[in-house]
Order: structure tokens, then C-alpha cells, then sequence
């Protein structure tokens, strides 16, 4: 017998161990039903015959069970959905790595080669400046003039005598408001970080698929 029974265990065991997932999976709701089924039973069992428990509240108390076996479903249903659709982003976003995208950013890397953008006034502007603020803490503003709507920039570091490095960029119009700024550069990766998808961008860093503004095509390397 004991022979037997091993051989059983190794000839099934893989078997087992591939319906593993599934059975833990269902588990808690098999379980749950199980006990609610369970005190149900001990209560009709248990209740004063000479005054019987109303039925009405039997059929309630299995509505209850059967919606909460729904919604079980439902957030298991949810979880492999967003699984799917984040395979779905990371797939689409890796087709576009190479393009030129824009990119909604408060940062900027520079490098020594020229960064393009734009700032995207709410309204007339008597005059707007771009600053840059490095690690150091020095300002260095651009003055992009007067004007409305989107202000195109051109950053070229050896002209402004700007190090390597990160900087901080904020646009300052006459009005005192806080336009958004848009860099132009090049996707180089895409990745998943944990539950999220992050992108590589050239001249910025990471950044999230929310922050892309626009996809510009492929040019030339």
C-alpha cells in the first residue's frame, strides 16, 4: 500500500501543483460559503419550535451570501483586467520607443546639446521668462517675450553657460499664472516598475505615460 501510494503522489504531483493557483484562488469563497451554509444549518437546528424563525429572513441572509459572492468576483475579475490592459500600455508604449515625444516636465537634463520646447501660456502675456534653476540654486532665465498661447524655447547650454546636470524649469508670464511646460525629446526605454509602467526619456529622465503630451514619429538617430 505504501508503495502504491507514492507512486500515485509522483505520477499526480505535477498535476497538483498546476491546478495550485486556481484552487487557492477559490479557496477563500468555497470556504466562506462553506461556513455561512454551516450556521445557517446550526440556526435552523437551533431555533425555539414553538416559535419558528421567520423563512423571509433565511432568503435574505442567502441574498446577502450571494452578493457578496459577486463582488468577490468582481474584484478578481478587476485584478486580472488591469493586468491585461497594463500588458496591453507596456506593449503599445514599447512600439514607440525611438520616436520623439513631448513631454509635460519640470525638469530638464542637459547634456550640452540644445533642448526644444514650448510653454503653454493661459492667456496674454506681456512678457514671459524661462528660469532655470540648478542643483547650486542659480537662476538663469531666458526671456521669451511677449505673447499668447503656445511660446516656443530653444535651450542651448553653451550659449547660457550651463553645466551638465539637472535643472529645474518653470515658465513665468506677466500674469503671474503657471503654464505648463513641454519638452521635446527622444523615448530611449520603456520598463515596468512593479504595478506601473515607466519611460526612459531622453534630455528628462522617467517619467509616467500620463506625462507624454504627444508622439511625434520616428527621425533619424
Amino acid at each position: 500500500m505504501v508503495t502504491t501510494n507514492h507512486a500515485t503522489n509522483t505520477q499526480f504531483g505535477s498535476t497538483s501543483n498546476t491546478g495550485s493557483n486556481k484552487i487557492a484562488t477559490q479557496a477563500p469563497t468555497d470556504a466562506n460559503k462553506d461556513m455561512f451554509t454551516k450556521l445557517l444549518v446550526a440556526q435552523i437546528q437551533n431555533q425555539d419550535p414553538l416559535s419558528p424563525q421567520d423563512p423571509t429572513q433565511y432568503v435574505n441572509q442567502l441574498s446577502q451570501l450571494s452578493q457578496t459572492e459577486a463582488l468577490q468576483n468582481l474584484s478578481q475579475t478587476t485584478t486580472a483586467s488591469a493586468s491585461v490592459l497594463q500588458s496591453l500600455q507596456t506593449l503599445a508604449m514599447g512600439g514607440q520607443v525611438g520616436s520623439d515625444v513631448t513631454v509635460a516636465t519640470d525638469t530638464v537634463r542637459l547634456d550640452g546639446s540644445k533642448v526644444n520646447g514650448t510653454v503653454q501660456l493661459n492667456g496674454l502675456s506681456a512678457g514671459t521668462s524661462l528660469v532655470l534653476t540648478g542643483g547650486d540654486g542659480r537662476q538663469h532665465a531666458i526671456d521669451l517675450g511677449p505673447g499668447s498661447g503656445v511660446q516656443s524655447f530653444t535651450i542651448d547650454p553653451d550659449a547660457l553657460g550651463l553645466a551638465p546636470g539637472t535643472y529645474k524649469i518653470q515658465a513665468k508670464p506677466s500674469d503671474g499664472s503657471a503654464p505648463t511646460i513641454e519638452v521635446a525629446a527622444r523615448l530611449n526605454s520603456v520598463r515596468v516598475n512593479g504595478t506601473s509602467v515607466v519611460l526612459q526619456v531622453a534630455n528628462i529622465g522617467e517619467v509616467d505615460p500620463s506625462a507624454v503630451t504627444g508622439f511625434n514619429g520616428k527621425t533619424g538617430s
